[in-house]
C-alpha cells in the first residue's frame, strides 16, 4: 500500500527531529582535566601531559596550578614551554622529611607547576590547551600519584580538581588527575630502560600524535557536519518531490 503524501510529510519530520537530536547530543559529555603519562614504570621518569578544557561559558581560562606529591616527592621536575603561558616550578620544605631508595633525606622539593596565561593566550570557550612536564622518579609499582589541579577563570572563578576516584566506585564530580605506577615489564631495566633520548624522543611522538588526532578530529568533524546538513537537504527535496507528485495524481 502506498503511503500518502501527509504520511510521507510526517515522516521526514521525525527524520529531521532525530538527526537534529543527535547533532545535539554529540556535545553533551563533560571533560575534566586529566593526566596523561608517556610512562608509568616505579622509579624511572616520564611525560605527564595535562589536558585542561574550558568548561565556561563566560569566561576563559587564564591559570592552572598542579599540585605535586610530598609523600614521594620527585626529586626532578622540568616545564615543557607554551606559547603563551608562563610557568613556573614552585618548590618548599616538605611536610615531612623523605628517606629515598639510596638513603637521602629530603627536606625540601617541587610542591606544584603553575603556569599563567599571558593577554591573548587565555582558553576560551570550545578550547582546550595541554600542558607537558618531565618527572621522576616515579614511586613504587602499584603506586596511585594524585597530581590535584585548580583551574582559574577570568571572571575569577576556581574549579578545584582535587577529589579521589575510588576503583569500582562513581567518578566524583570534580576528580584529581591521577595514574598508577607500574613495574618494569621484561626486558627493561631498574629504570624503565628510558634514557633522556628515549624519553625525548616520546615526548616528540606524544605531541606529533595529539596534533594529528586533533587535526583528523577537526577534519573528520568538518566532513561529518558536511554530510550531515547535505543529507538532510536531500531528505527534504525528496518528501517536497513526493508530496507535489502525490497532488498531481
Amino acid at each position: 500500500m502506498t503511503s500518502s503524501p501527509k504520511r510521507a510529510l510526517t515522516t521526514g519530520a521525525v527524520a529531521l527531529t532525530t538527526a537534529g537530536l543527535m547533532a545535539l547530543g554529540l556535545g553533551a559529555a563533560s571533560a575534566h582535566v586529566t593526566v596523561a603519562p608517556a610512562s608509568t614504570t616505579e622509579d624511572g621518569y616520564s611525560q605527564l601531559t595535562f589536558s585542561v578544557p574550558n568548561e565556561s561559558e563566560t569566561a576563559a581560562t587564564n591559570k592552572l596550578e598542579v599540585t605535586l606529591p610530598t609523600g614521594q616527592p620527585f626529586t626532578s621536575v622540568r616545564v615543557k614551554p607554551v606559547e603563551g603561558w608562563t610557568a613556573e616550578v614552585v618548590s618548599g620544605a616538605l611536610p615531612e622529611p623523605v628517606t629515598t631508595d639510596d638513603g637521602a633525606t629530603l627536606t625540601e622539593a617541587p610542591l606544584s607547576v603553575v603556569w599563567t596565561a599571558e593577554p591573548g593566550a587565555e582558553i576560551s570557550q570550545q578550547q582546550y590547551q595541554t600542558f607537558s612536564i618531565s618527572v621522576g622518579r616515579l614511586p613504587e609499582a602499584g603506586s596511585t600519584v594524585m597530581l590535584p589541579a585548580t583551574q582559574s577563570y577570568t571572571d575569577g572563578d576556581v574549579v578545584a580538581w582535587d577529589q579521589e576516584t575510588v576503583e569500582g566506585g562513581e567518578e566524583p564530580d570534580k576528580p584529581a588527575p591521577s595514574f598508577v605506577t607500574t613495574a618494569a615489564a621484561e626486558g627493561e631495566d631498574a629504570h624503565g630502560g628510558h634514557t633522556a633520548t628515549d624519553t625525548a624522543e616520546t615526548a616528540e611522538a606524544i605531541d606529533a600524535e595529539q596534533a594529528a588526532t586533533s587535526t583528523d578530529t577537526g577534519s573528520s568533524s568538518a566532513v561529518g557536519w558536511v554530510g550531515l546538513v547535505a543529507g538532510l537537504l536531500g531528505l527534504a527535496a525528496g518528501v517536497t518531490a513526493l508530496a507535489r507528485t502525490r497532488r498531481k495524481a
